[in-house]
This record gives structure tokens, sequence and C-alpha cells, in this order.
């Protein structure tokens, strides 16, 4: 039941890959602006986790689920007024609202999947629900493609645009937004029926104070936890700008020369890879040490990406989508490796891990900033350093929590 949550999160986060093409189409934006979509989205996670942390302090773990699924719903209706005016700043006040329903949901599920059976197969149970959160990932490129790039007409050049009257203009933005509305009423409707549904479903009940105790002390003496929350920033970075540009990056003439709608086509590819690492992933972890794949995972990944920037055409498509594979396994082996030894003080740990996913609004917003400069071809040069550091965090930064002495 759970993993029916991060299915719908996954699903609605990878939407947004869609969605940076075609608004940068209809408003006419450069690659730092139309990278405002990802920085809204992912700037609330660090706004709203302490807020919802608290959420589900006072309501538990099932209310919280379900007030943050009718939070995502309210944001997902927000998209019709939104295509209507049209309007850029609705649109990303639409996905604040989405995200804050999203926050409150991964506060709450990831640490209630972690305490639903024993402490040393935690890890092996995140992994799993995290190939369902990969699924929805899969799943929405091609959904998105079909419903909001394909039903759109195909989309004018800027010189067509910038050669219009307001009055024409405001026509054609309106008729190309006009396909985002019913894809996210849909999701709308289902996700109440999901919050219903969750709501009426008898999930165990395990009390927050029950679960991690009462904490003391500060989680900024936590070495391991720190600079896991550095991984997760730059983890969730990288991937996110990966996804983000990487429908620009293979309609380029020198890359994969594609329309938009078909160089969309290969996002589901990108994900499915994370989905299919998790699922091995979860097998290879009974038998290596987590420290041990997870830093051959983010070696390959920084191969793949500096592989990319120094080829063209399809070598430099593929090396590039190959990188979903290897991202697989990072987010919950680094949330793993990070809250491992922190007792009572679990929660608070897990809050700033989460805090932490804001990575995603910040990296991709640099990586398009660099896009404009030096062009996005080199752009890919930032998920690289991002990888080195994971490299280096499950090597030298999460080594084993030392006991305090008495």
């Amino acid at each position: 039941m759970v993993s029916t949550l991060f299915f719908a999160w996954g699903f609605l986060t990878c939407l947004n890959d869609i969605l940076i093409p075609h608004l940068k189409n209809i408003f006419d934006l450069n690659y730092t602006e139309v990278m405002l979509v990802q920085f809204a989205f992912f700037s609330s996670y660090f706004l709203f986790s302490m807020p919802s942390g608290k959420i589900v302090e006072w309501i538990g773990y099932k209310r919280a689920m379900v007030t943050g699924l009718l939070t995502m719903a309210t944001g997902a209706l927000l998209f019709v007024p939104a295509a209507s005016i049209p309007s850029f700043p609705v649109f990303l006040s639409a996905l604040i609202v989405l995200a804050a329903g999203m926050t409150v949901l991964q506060t709450s599920a990831n640490p209630y999947v972690a305490i639903l059976g024993p402490p040393r197969t935690a890890s092996s149970r995140l992994n799993l629900t995290q190939a369902f959160n990969s699924l929805g990932t899969t799943l929405a490129p091609k959904f998105g493609s079909w419903l909001i790039l394909g039903a759109a007409l195909a989309p004018l050049s800027v010189e067509a645009m910038r050669a219009m009257n307001a009055d024409q203009l405001h026509a054609y933005r309106i008729q190309q937004a006009a396909s985002v509305k019913l894809p996210y009423i849909g999701l709308s409707v289902a996700l109440i029926l999901l919050a219903a549904t969750v709501g009426l479903f008898k999930l165990p009940v395990i009390e927050y104070a029950e679960a991690h105790g009462h904490a003391t002390g500060s989680i900024w003496q936590h070495r391991q936890l720190v600079l896991g929350a550095v991984a997760i920033f730059v983890y969730v970075g990288a991937e996110v700008a990966i996804g983000s540009l990487m429908t620009n990056y293979f309609n380029q003439k020198e890359i994969g020369d594609l329309p938009l709608k078909d160089a969309a086509g290969y996002l589901p590819y990108y994900w499915g890879g994370a989905m299919v690492g998790r699922f091995v992933g979860s097998a290879l972890l009974q038998r290596m040490r987590t420290q041990t794949l997870l830093a051959l995972n983010a070696l390959a990944a920084a191969l793949l990406v500096t592989a990319s920037i120094f080829t063209l055409g399809h070598f430099a498509m593929w090396t590039l989508v190959l990188v979903g594979l290897f991202n697989s396994i990072m987010f919950p082996s680094i949330f793993t490796l990070a809250i491992a030894g922190l007792g009572p003080l679990t929660g608070k740990g897990s809050g700033l891990l989460v805090a932490a996913i804001v990575g995603g609004a910040i990296i991709p917003e640099l990586q398009g900033l660099l896009a404009d400069k030096i062009g996005i071809h080199h752009a890919f040069f930032l998920p690289v350093l991002c990888y080195i550091y994971i490299i280096f965090y499950p090597l030298k930064g999460s080594g084993a929590p030392q006991p305090q002495q008495a």
C-alpha cells in the first residue's frame, strides 16, 4: 500500500521533465529561466521539510500521508488556471503547492517504511519501495510525451513567435498550454482517490514517539549524517539536472537532431534504468557492502557523463541514458548510511536528509545557467563533480559512528 505512494510521487516529479521543454517554447524562455520549474519544485522540500516533520509528529504517519496526497491534488488542479491565463508564475506556484504535499508524503512514508520491520532489513525495504518510485518516473515521460507534447500542435520556432503581434502570441500560448489541463485534472482525481483509499486502509498504527523515542543531543555532531546530507543534495541535483536537460540535449543537431516529442521518448530509458538498478541493487546489497556498491555506481556514473561530454551523436546520447542505471541505488544507500546509529535522533536526521533534496532546485538551475553561457553539451561537467563527491562519501565520509564514551 505504501509503495503506491512512492509510485505517485515518482510519477509527478518526472512529469517536470516534460513540462520543461513545453514551457520553454510556450513562454520563449532561456535555460536559466525554464529551470525555475525545478527550482520552485525542489525548493519546497527545503521550505516544507521541517514543518512536515512537525505535522507527522502531531497527526501521525497515516493522516500525514493523506494530508500530503490531498495537498498534491490541490497543486495539480492549479495547473488548470495556469494554462488558462496562461502564466509561467502561476505554473511555478502550482508546482510549489504540489511539492509541498509531496514533502509531507516523503517525510512520513520514508521513515514509516524503515520501521515497518527489523532495522537490519530497513535498507532492503527502502530500496524496494524506491523501485516503485522509479516505476512512476519510468512511466511518466511516456504519459507526458503522449498527452502533453503529443496533444499540442507542433511548436513554432522562436523566430516565428517573435514575429507575432501580442494578440496572436496570446492565442498561440493558450492553444499550446491547453494540452496540460486534462492530464493534471486526471492526476488530481487519482490523488484524491488514493488519499481516500489510504484513509480507509488499515495500516499498522505506529506512534511517532514510540518509533523514534525522545531525541536528545544535536544531529550536527554526527559526521556521517552531515556529509550524507551533502551527498543527497548533490545526488538529487545531478539526477534531476540530467533528466531535465536530456530532451533539449537530444534535440541538438550534433547530438540526436530529434524533435522534442521524439527526444522525450528517451527519458523512460533513463528513469527505467534506475528502476531496474534498484531491483538488482536490492539483491546485490544482500552480498555486498553498501559502501562498496555505492562508490562503484558513482564512479560508473561519473565516467558515463564524462564520455557524453567528449563525444557526439548516438554515443553521447546512450552514455547519458545509461547513467540512470547507476543512479538507482544511490538515494536509499546514502539515506541508510547517513541515519545509521542515530537512535532517537533518526527522525530529526531524516528531516535533514529530506531538506537536502533541495539540491534538485539548485544544481539544475546552475546547469541551466552554464548551458546559456558555455552551451548545453559542456554544461554536463557539473553532474560529474556531483558524482565525484558521491564516490568520496562511502569511502571516507560514512565511517561507522563512534560509540560515545561513558
